[in-house]
């Protein structure tokens, strides 16, 4: 049964005198207990609205967010402020993009720390503070006792990102959201990162859902991938089924514009031209089309729908061809 239930969510930003943008449209998925999901894209699909529409964070005025999330069998989208403040933390973790502007540059990392613990799980001050220094032990900070009464400021990226991590772990939450979470890391750190996610979701049954650009993360973490273009996802499959036979040509873009260990020397990239502003409206016909090595004309008239496809969700006219996935397949 799906601890995370979304369906048909939708974002729209309205502002007086432009017209309203759809950030996300019509997006449905569902995770359960244990499991990774991954949302991929480019910057600009959708991916963080959409965790951000799934965590309340966006604001009332000027965001309307309609269809369904259904959290334990809650409805998260009706819930009010309090009640959504009540869950956060507790149920439902969420770890930013940026930790140096996530975290309170004036606060102690202890106290950022201590506050959830007091706010949701009613612990005294001494009893939190014991629990911070064993939750940045876990996640694998050097020196916690010390560690626990600095600033943001006085500790590296890496050393931040685990402090959210461990901020975001601190109530056990059912639910963890991991935004870009290895961004502007060195390769090092970030898996060391990735390692640390994937523990913690063996270890706590935890459902945990992976925003992220990067196929490598994908690749070593996600048990289910959702490509989302356009506010859309264009393309729902099993990790491996993904990547050995990708269907749609945004997904085999995204692939073939990274480089390979086992490629020719000398042989170039071929990424995917244009940029993500060089869409259509979903309204008019495939917003890919205009990057689309694929396109014809049922493309730019005919809106595609998503439909099952070889164990997986796929919304394109055109898929990859049979002869290419076998290419890609073998090269993998």
């Amino acid at each position: 049964m799906a601890l995370l239930d979304v369906r048909d969510l939708s974002v729209v930003f309205k502002r007086k005198g432009t017209r309203p943008f759809t950030a996300v449209d019509g997006v449905s998925f569902s995770v359960e207990p244990g499991q990774t999901v991954g949302l991929v894209g480019e910057s600009g699909s959708g991916k963080s609205v959409t965790s951000l529409a799934i965590m309340g964070l966006l604001p009332k005025r000027g965001a309307e967010v309609t269809g369904s999330v259904t959290f334990s069998d809650t409805e998260l989208l009706t819930l009010s402020d309090k009640q959504l403040r009540d869950r956060r933390g507790r149920d439902l973790g969420m770890v930013f993009q940026d930790p140096l502007s996530s975290l309170n540059p004036v606060i102690t990392i202890g106290l950022q720390i201590t506050e959830v613990l007091e706010r949701h799980r009613g612990m005294s001050r001494k009893e939190a503070r014991s629990e911070a220094v064993e939750l940045l032990g876990r996640v694998g900070l050097p020196d916690p006792q010390r560690r626990i009464g600095e600033y943001p400021h006085q500790l590296s990226g890496g050393m931040r990102q685990r402090v959210l991590i461990a901020i975001a772990l601190a109530c056990q939450p059912k639910l963890l959201i991991a935004d870009e979470p290895t961004t502007a890391l060195d390769v090092t750190i970030q898996a060391q990162i990735l390692s640390l996610l994937s523990e913690l979701v063996s270890e706590t049954d935890t459902a945990l859902i992976m925003i992220t650009h990067d196929l490598g993360v994908v690749a070593g973490l996600c048990d289910e991938v959702n490509v989302m273009y356009g506010g859309r996802i264009v393309e729902r499959a099993e990790r491996h089924g993904l990547f050995a036979r990708s269907r749609h040509p945004y997904t085999h873009g995204l692939l073939e514009s990274i480089p390979r260990l086992d490629a020719p020397r000398g042989e170039p990239l071929r990424p995917i031209k244009g940029s993500v502003s060089d869409n259509i409206e979903w309204s008019q016909g495939c917003a890919f089309a205009p990057r689309c090595p694929n396109a014809t004309d049922v493309c730019w008239s005919d809106p595609p729908e998503l439909v099952e496809d070889r164990g997986g969700m796929l919304r394109c006219h055109n898929p990859v061809a049979a002869a290419e996935d076998a290419v890609t397949e073998g090269a993998l």
